[in-house]
């Protein structure tokens, strides 16, 4: 595409490690400009497995990265390779199962990736691992100096770890995107006490992330009350995009760091509007101890995508 090839372009290295395997894990990433690095990133697992540490890296470094991109990403894990490249459409349309019909392993993470690489236009190259590239030592190089650290990294800020209070109002945001097909749904579940009000529609044209911010903005565009609200999300995009990139944009005038314009600005606009008249905690909701009403919501906007609910 004509649009994609304006794009600014970034170079990035991920890497993974666990001594033993299963055991304390840690990633780290560089992120590189016209061959300078303009960050680096890394972050303790806890008890994982490389391949777990392979895909964090690779999602936290996507993450970090405001506004679309072309980016070459270079790993040297033949998991994280094969895994995006091949593996996921097939897991994808066997309902995250292998093709022995088993779960798919690290489901949570694949799953954030794809969400992540929709913003960007991406190259995915394959590196010998500890050989004679630069980069992708160093990227292993943070990854094991987290390991050997076994601290956690510290990116939920007070606000988003505070659990709801009784009174706090609660909305539950699930969407569903067929990218192949230009065709999704979204859903809210808002809740205040005993009562339950639900939201939701069928979209054409809109990306995962696109369908995320409109959940949002429809959420709090319903709420009639000022009382605290907590949106829960599975977007990594729309959280960071809300907590922290925010700010930055507005001072900029609505471009990135990079002085790209920011993706989707019509609808940060419209939600940082919202965000400005409500007081909002973003979280983000965990995948693998999944709350009934993320379950919910995600069950309702796929009935919302094919038509079925009213």
């Amino acid at each position: 595409m004509a649009d994609d090839r304006q794009l600014p372009e970034l170079t990035v290295y991920t890497d993974g490690a666990c001594s033993p395997n299963p055991g304390p894990g840690g990633w780290g990433a560089v992120i590189l400009a016209d061959g300078k690095v303009v960050r680096e990133l890394s972050g303790y697992g806890g008890e994982s497995t490389n391949n777990r540490m392979e895909l964090t890296a690779a999602v936290a470094a996507l993450k970090s990265i405001e506004g679309r991109h072309r980016i070459v990403l270079y790993t040297d894990s033949n998991y994280l390779r094969h895994g995006i490249t091949d593996w996921i459409v097939k897991w994808q349309r066997n309902g995250w199962q292998t093709a022995d019909r088993r779960p798919v392993k690290n489901c949570d993470l694949w799953q954030e990736l794809l969400v992540q690489i929709e913003h960007h236009r991406i190259t995915w190259k394959w590196v010998r691992g500890h050989g004679t590239d630069r980069w992708n030592n160093r990227a292993d190089e943070l990854a094991v100096l987290a390991r050997k650290s076994g601290v956690e990294p510290e990116r939920r800020d007070a606000a988003a770890a505070r659990q709801p209070a009784a009174d706090d109002v609660r909305l539950y945001l699930g969407v569903t995107c067929r990218q192949s097909v230009g065709i999704g749904g979204w859903a809210v579940i808002l809740t205040w006490r005993d009562r339950v009000r639900v939201l939701g529609g069928r979209a054409e044209g809109m990306t995962a992330n696109q369908l995320y911010i409109h959940a949002a903005i429809e959420g709090l565009t319903a709420l009639k009350t000022n009382l605290p609200a907590h949106l829960f999300t599975y977007s990594g995009y729309l959280r960071d995009g809300a907590v922290s990139w925010l700010p930055g944009w507005r001072q900029r005038d609505w471009l990135t760091r990079e002085g790209a314009p920011v993706s989707n600005r019509e609808l940060w606009q419209r939600l940082a509007g919202l965000l400005d008249q409500h007081q909002v905690q973003i979280q983000l909701a965990d995948r693998q101890q999944e709350l009934c009403a993320m379950q919910e919501a995600k069950e309702l906007a796929r009935e919302f995508e094919q038509g079925a609910a009213a």
